[in-house]
């Protein structure tokens, strides 16, 4: 049995609330949960409720085949919930709701001890809007090995986010994500150009950033290395949610470059990725055998 590396998605995890339904999510752990299915050890670390609603998350997650053995109980805070409105177009609008759980976030000597085995870590911003899990997902990015891929998913979410969390998160990190509505905001935070290569270069110059990835929804993405750029069209799909798309096509690029194929592909293959959980339902859906047939596709 090959070796699978280990990728961990490091932040919230939650219950994404539809208006006739409710569906496992928060960033992180959508990126563990498809690296999972991407040849992949997707592992979650997280805070959860001991509440009914911890119970179902860890059910699902298990009979999913994600390891629960990283999650932490909190008896004083319950799970994490947002109520999630899909507006025109699909494009969904979150209201993530306070003091829960994984706002409660742990450095344990076990988590210390996961880091560093990780090949890939992917971590945001929002994890960070309360201590003490700011200070739990510093302590846990720095417990990494020098060659860990520490990718940082900005997801800009209501006003959680501030100009400190950006830079201490781009300091920490070796590539960064974010799409084209998030560079406008984080160019005035930072005072940087608005351009996207400009952007992307002084991103890389000012805090040592390996890569920088832009999204642009079904206008495909631009990834921006120190030696190359690379345009990758989007895919034409019918779109069921687009919860959760984002989120695959990190999991799809983290797990490509982890097997060192070209950027061009890793970009390209990442898109198809996100494009397979946005014709999908939600951020979690079983797609296994269609993700096979990708990288079969895809595979150099």
């Amino acid at each position: 049995m090959n070796h699978r590396p280990l990728v961990i998605g490091l932040g919230e995890l939650l219950w994404d609330c539809f208006s006739d339904s409710r569906r496992p999510g928060g960033a992180p752990a959508n990126v563990a949960f498809q690296a999972n299915q991407l040849d992949c050890e997707g592992v979650v670390c997280s805070r959860i409720g001991q509440d009914q609603l911890g119970e179902e998350l860890t059910a699902f997650l298990e009979t999913q085949g994600v390891s629960t053995r990283t999650l932490q109980f909190d008896a004083n805070h319950p799970t994490g919930t947002v109520t999630v409105e899909i507006k025109e177009g699909n494009h969904p609008e979150y209201t993530i709701h306070q003091d829960v759980a994984w706002d409660a976030m742990d450095f344990t000597p076990d988590w210390q001890q996961l880091m560093q085995s990780a090949s890939a870590i992917c971590f945001g911003s929002l994890a960070q809007r309360r201590e003490p899990s700011r200070t739990t997902i510093q302590q846990c990015l720095a417990a990494t090995t020098d060659d860990c891929l520490i990718v940082y998913d900005v997801n800009l979410r209501q006003d959680y986010y501030s100009t400190t969390v950006l830079e201490e998160s781009l300091h920490a990190c070796r590539a960064v994500k974010l799409n084209h509505e998030e560079l406008v905001v984080i160019s005035q935070l930072l005072n940087t150009s608005t351009e996207e290569s400009q952007f992307a270069n002084e991103i890389q110059s000012r805090f040592g950033v390996d890569l920088v990835i832009i999204t642009r929804g079904e206008n495909g993405c631009l990834l921006i290395s120190a030696d190359e750029t690379v345009d990758v069209p989007g895919e034409k799909i019918e779109v069921a949610d687009a919860v959760g798309a984002g989120d695959a096509f990190t999991a799809g690029l983290i797990s490509a470059l982890l097997k060192n194929w070209p950027l061009k592909t890793a970009g390209e293959f990442a898109n198809c990725v996100g494009a397979k959980v946005a014709s999908s339902s939600g951020a979690m859906p079983d797609l296994k055998e269609d993700f096979a047939e990708l990288i079969a596709r895809f595979q150099p």
